[in-house]
């Protein structure tokens, strides 16, 4: 456990692929975690960080980004259509754009600041209900969207396959579904099946409690 493990663990992966471990980007998830924690893989060296929440975010990272220099931080969870100006101040990466609306208010937003971060489109590879993301069936389209009509960056694809499923056909389709679209990113492997997002091709790995512990949920 800990991140010099994760980190070992990534490079042994990679090299089991055929891949450079500097071509995968390990993202630290720190939602829920407390500041000493975030503080201390942050005293690490660690500079890539992700959030689900806004609002929690702006609670925890401006002071962390006054202290510490360098820091890249990562949207991973729903972004509401009322927080996106904050999301756009804040976030350096959105891992989550899972619907017309999103990408609509985005492109507007953007357009009057002036600037946008990377985007990756969230897929429901497993047709969830309950689950958001973009249906494979409709990624296309939506893609094509996103680039003719909003102009917006995308950078690739993100999924969170269902939880009884085993992960590796799901991102297998989610790097099919990106090489057809010339999308190069894949936001895929959380702290349990990374290793096999690595072997799929992710490009960004979202690992929380492997780094820093189980969460405390209060």
């Amino acid at each position: 456990m800990g991140l010099d493990d994760v980190l070992a663990r990534v490079a042994q992966a990679a090299e089991a692929a055929g891949r450079e471990p500097a071509d995968i980007t390990l993202i630290a998830v720190s939602k829920v975690q407390p500041n000493v924690r975030v503080k201390a893989v942050l005293q690490a060296g660690h500079r890539v960080f992700g959030e689900n929440k806004v609002q929690e975010a702006q609670g925890k990272w401006p002071d962390f980004r006054a202290a510490f220099a360098g820091v890249e931080l990562h949207l991973l969870g729903p972004l509401q259509t009322n927080k996106i100006k904050p999301a756009l101040e804040l976030f350096d990466v959105i891992h989550s754009l899972d619907r017309d609306k999103l990408a609509r208010k985005l492109a507007d937003a953007a357009q009057a600041r002036g600037a946008c971060p990377p985007l990756f489109v969230q897929v429901n590879t497993g047709r969830e209900p309950q689950k958001a993301g973009i249906d494979p069936d409709d990624l296309d389209a939506f893609i094509a969207r996103c680039r003719d009509d909003y102009a917006l960056p995308l950078a690739g694809l993100m999924v969170i396959p269902p939880v009884d499923d085993a992960p590796r056909p799901h991102f297998d389709a989610l790097a099919e579904m990106a090489a057809r679209n010339g999308l190069a990113g894949l936001s895929m492997g959380m702290s349990g099946d990374f290793e096999a997002a690595i072997a799929a091709g992710a490009t960004h790995i979202r690992v929380g409690s492997a780094i820093f512990g189980a969460r405390d949920y209060g």
